[in-house]
Parts: structure tokens; C-alpha cells; sequence
């Protein structure tokens, strides 16, 4: 793939300083997490061919263009306009269509619960979950978007967090399997680094929880 990037991160930086959420401007860079996933989904292409998806953090639009070529219907999502138009971009340069995109944080989720309807048979994430705090919300924002019998498709490097998650999820009734992904990623300081890619699979009878509210008071 050929990936645009941004060139200015200092900028970046100094923007999130300013930022009462305090996010960091992680969509800038080129994750092993994403690149796994994208990996994961030209291996599986009939996971999401035709299939009605949401991306969650979708930065600079590995997983995205990934998801486009094998045929997905896909929503991308960012809290960060400039990923939404670079996602759009390489999505054109790398599988030559753009999906739509909504600019939303998933912390609060009150228009990605509009937009989740009845749910989405496949949703995608790389490398959403960064901090504790993230855990809770985002257990209860997948079950609001992923549909009963949906996959839940997570790519995570390691992080304790992800882990949490996982165990929160299975106790939830949430089931699946992963597979290890260790490069090659394109930063040399990444060579130690084993994604793993997980399908989570949400049971088919279970009902929807209530309303969702925001992680942010």
C-alpha cells in the first residue's frame, strides 16, 4: 500500500495539549495493529464482502482500504477530522473508493448509537484500547454496535488493557479466536512486536443492553 502521512506532528502535538480529552494524535502513525488487521482481512475477505461494517479509530486508512478491497460497506470513524480526510485519500489511492466517514469520539457514543441502528454484522478495531479507563465503555459501546451474532474483528499488540478487555468480554459471553501476527512493520523499533488479531463473536440471542451513556461526564 502507499500511505499518506502527516508531516507535521509537532503540530499535531501541540494541538492535543490543548485538548480537554487529552488525545494524543496516535492516528499519525503507521500501528503494526493496523497493518495486522488489514493482513487478517485480505486473508478472510468473505468476513466482510458485502457486509454492512464500522471501523472504530480508523487513522490513516490501512484497515479501511483493506476492508474496501475485499468488498465491505464500510463506515470509518476518528475523532480526528484530519484521519477521516486521510483515510478517504489512501482509501482512493489504495482500493479506489472512499468510505464514508463519521467524525465521532467513541468515548461519546450517543451518534455512533444512531448511527449503529440495529447493529453492524462486522465491526473493526486496531489498537483502540491504550488506557484502563478505555475498558468499560468501550464493552459497552461493541455491544450496541455489533449485532447479535455480529464479529467483533480487534487487533491489539499486548497491552494490559486488552487484556482486561478480552476477560471482561468473555465473561460477557463474547467467543472467538486469535491468531499471532509478528511483522515485517515498517518502523525498525517495532521488530519486537506480535499483534494479536482476535474475531469475537457476540451471541446471537442475547438483547440489547440500555442506553448508552458517555464516559465523560
Amino acid at each position: 500500500m502507499s500511505i499518506v502521512r502527516p508531516d507535521d506532528i509537532d503540530r499535531l502535538l501541540d494541538g492535543a495539549a490543548a485538548d480537554p480529552e487529552q488525545n494524543l494524535p496516535y492516528w499519525a502513525e503507521l500501528w503494526p495493529s493496523g497493518i495486522a488487521l488489514a493482513a487478517s482481512i485480505a486473508r478472510a475477505p468473505d468476513l466482510v464482502r458485502n457486509a454492512r461494517c464500522l471501523e472504530l479509530g480508523c487513522g490513516l486508512g490501512v484497515t479501511a482500504a483493506a476492508a474496501l478491497r475485499a468488498g465491505a460497506d464500510l463506515l470509518a470513524t476518528d475523532y480526528a477530522p484530519e484521519a477521516l480526510a486521510l483515510c478517504r485519500h489512501n482509501c482512493l489511492v489504495n482500493a479506489g473508493r472512499a468510505p464514508r466517514t463519521l467524525h465521532v469520539n467513541w468515548r461519546r457514543p450517543t451518534r455512533l448509537r444512531t448511527a449503529a441502528g440495529q447493529g453492524f454484522p462486522v465491526v473493526l478495531a486496531a489498537d483502540v484500547l491504550y488506557e484502563r479507563r478505555d475498558v468499560e465503555p468501550l464493552l459497552a459501546l461493541v455491544d450496541w454496535l455489533v449485532a447479535p451474532g455480529g464479529l467483533l474483528w480487534l487487533a491489539e499488540p499486548g497491552r494490559p488493557p486488552a487484556a482486561a478487555f478480552l476477560e471482561a468480554a468473555t465473561e460477557r459471553g463474547w467467543r472467538g479466536a486469535f491468531e499471532e501476527v509478528a511483522g515485517p512493520w515498517p518502523d525498525p523499533n517495532d521488530r519486537e512486536v506480535i499483534v494479536r488479531v482476535h474475531r469475537l463473536r457476540r451471541g446471537a440471542s442475547r438483547s440489547r443492553p440500555g442506553p448508552l451513556q458517555s464516559s465523560v461526564d
